[in-house]
């Protein structure tokens, strides 16, 4: 109770004084400053409420012997969240701005603090301090006082207070905040330290102009060096900075030309980290790893250079190490690598020769559906265009099996979707007999005539060319189940479907005069009066589809 009697003594004292505090004043605002380091209740309060925060805005304005201490006050009062509204009010910030142009340390550090705390979580007021210049003043200040770290800390929080703001970003832009940040990474006292930087340059890293400076800045190369020097050991801050640092580096390497930077063809140094930590038992660096070598398979000069690099095998036994209860996002992300990496023609021919297909189809007992998704993806880009590959695979009566499963997967459509793409794939990429019977064995027929009517359209395409190819090949194998699955019925529908995509009713076409082949199926196609549904289209607005209507009725009068 006395010590409250105190502070209303000093603030009816500061109260009466003049305009600005005279430095008679000095120990009642001593006392203020004691009520709220021993944060004794209600102190912030009855301070903003007394009235006396205008003549505190105006001391510190006019700069004399007690605007160090002064600004202390402000600072330790705001860090109660319900007086801020009142310091903006009364011109605290407007004050205080000036004073981060000083030359003394103790008072650059009372006065970051006090606006810190004053617009925390206040973006109109933060908008305003970036209008002011602050950015490109904080960054000088960390120049200027590099191992100040109390005053650095206090900037680097500013900084992650602003790093959200496109405008705060914009300044930094000009101002080589890299240099000054990775200065501070690598001079980091403690974790704490680390992860606040870290943190700073996250946020930052999400403008793509900020992610290039960053890694001209060299970046990359200095949060590797960091993950190299922490890793192998337990402490739970250092596996959170590797964890931080390795998603930072993947992030920026979302940027073409700051990935193109970081890979160095293939020589740079933060591509030969990113291929060690595949072979990490860190499973956070594994799959930071995987998902960089995604991120470098950007683009095809990248994919040949990493295949020659041997890259390949390295994703293989990562794989293969997380077959087993492994982690989901470790495979999910190894397979995307693989499928980037098998985009280039020449890629798949060497991938293949290596076994890949062969070594990836122990993930095919993956009860994980991402996993199962990645993996239906990167098997069909590996036999896209590869006859030997899709005839290979398309002849595995376990792969077709377990495929089979997965075009009936109810509560995943884009395994069900990826399962009967790599089917049409198969068929459409080998032109083999054996790879048409052993579908049919398979019962995979069926999945085509459904998917077939797809709402996607590529996917339409895809069945109706398949089945096209494999009534071409051997229309004896595949007219039992055509029949009955009853596919003639559903393609006069897809015909005379007045929305339906002309492409897709080309490709229906098509696929008709390949079953013209068949006597079975050419008596169905009287039945159902298909001729009839062919003569509308003969008149359609498109003439290149009205040509092929009249082309298919050509053969189907020539056939009869």
């Amino acid at each position: 109770m006395a010590d409250m009697e105190e502070l209303s003594e000093a603030l009816k004292a500061i109260t009466v004084s003049t305009e600005v505090l005279d430095e008679e004043l000095g120990p009642h605002l001593g006392t203020l400053l004691t009520s709220l380091l021993d944060k004794k209740e209600g102190s912030a309060q009855k301070i903003a409420s007394s009235g006396i925060l205008p003549t505190l805005a105006n001391s510190i304005r006019k700069k004399s012997a007690l605007t160090s201490q002064v600004t202390l006050v402000v600072a330790e009062m705001a860090r109660d969240g319900s007086v801020r509204d009142s310091c903006i009010e009364a011109g605290l910030v407007t004050a205080l701005l000036p004073n981060l142009h000083s030359e003394d340390e103790g008072l650059l550090l009372h006065t970051g603090r006090a606006i810190g705390r004053i617009c925390f979580e206040n973006a109109a007021q933060q908008d305003k301090l970036v209008q002011e210049g602050v950015i490109p003043r904080l960054v000088t200040i960390m120049k200027t006082y590099p191992e100040n770290d109390p005053l650095v800390n206090v900037c680097l929080l500013a900084l992650c207070n602003l790093a959200d703001m496109d405008s705060a970003r914009e300044a930094l832009t000009e101002v080589g905040v890299a240099d000054v940040l990775t200065a501070q990474l690598r001079r980091a006292p403690d974790a704490e330290r680390r992860h606040l930087i870290l943190e700073v340059l996250g946020s930052l890293g999400e403008s793509d102009a900020l992610k290039l400076q960053f890694v001209e800045a060299g970046v990359p190369e200095v949060l590797s060096e960091m993950i190299g020097v922490l890793q192998g050991g337990n402490d739970p801050h250092d596996l959170c900075s590797i964890k931080i640092a390795s998603n930072l580096i993947v992030s920026l390497l979302l940027g073409d030309e700051s990935m193109q930077k970081c890979f160095g063809e293939g020589t740079g140094s933060v591509y030969k980290d990113v291929l060690s930590w595949l072979q990490s038992s860190n499973t956070q660096l594994q799959l930071a790893g995987a998902l960089a070598i995604a991120n470098f398979a950007r683009n095809d000069s990248n994919c040949v250079k990493m295949l020659e690099l041997g890259v390949v095998p390295h994703i293989l036994d990562l794989l293969e190490k997380h077959v087993d209860e492994g982690d989901v996002s470790v495979q999910h992300a190894g397979l995307s690598a693989l499928r980037n990496l098998a985009i280039p023609a020449s890629n798949k021919v060497r991938m293949l020769e290596d076994g890949v297909t062969e070594r990836i189809q122990t993930l095919l007992r993956s009860d994980m559906p991402p996993v199962q998704f990645k993996l239906l993806g990167t098997l069909r880009m590996m036999v896209d265009g590869q006859e030997r590959a899709a005839a290979v695979l398309g002849k595995d009566a376990g792969l077709l099996a377990r495929v089979m499963e997965w075009c009936e997967a109810k509560d995943h459509a884009g395994v069900r979707g990826e399962a009967n793409r790599l089917l049409a794939a198969l068929i459409r990429h080998s032109r083999d007999p054996d790879v048409i019977h052993s579908v049919v064995k398979a019962q995979g027929m069926q999945h085509l005539i459904t998917m077939a009517t797809s709402e996607h359209v590529i996917m339409q395409n895809e069945a109706l060319v398949a089945l096209a190819i494999a009534s071409a090949i051997d229309i004896d194998s595949v007219q039992g189940p055509f029949v009955e699955a009853e596919l003639l019925a559903t393609l006069q529908k897809m015909l005379q479907d007045p929305v339906g995509a002309v492409e897709v009713k080309f490709s229906t076409m098509g696929l008709i005069c390949s079953l013209a082949n068949s006597s079975v199926l050419r008596e169905q196609m009287e039945q159902l009066n298909l001729r009839g549904s062919l003569s509308q289209l003969s008149s359609h607005t498109n003439t290149k589809l009205a040509g092929q209507a009249d082309t298919v009725l050509a053969v189907l009068a020539e056939s009869s």
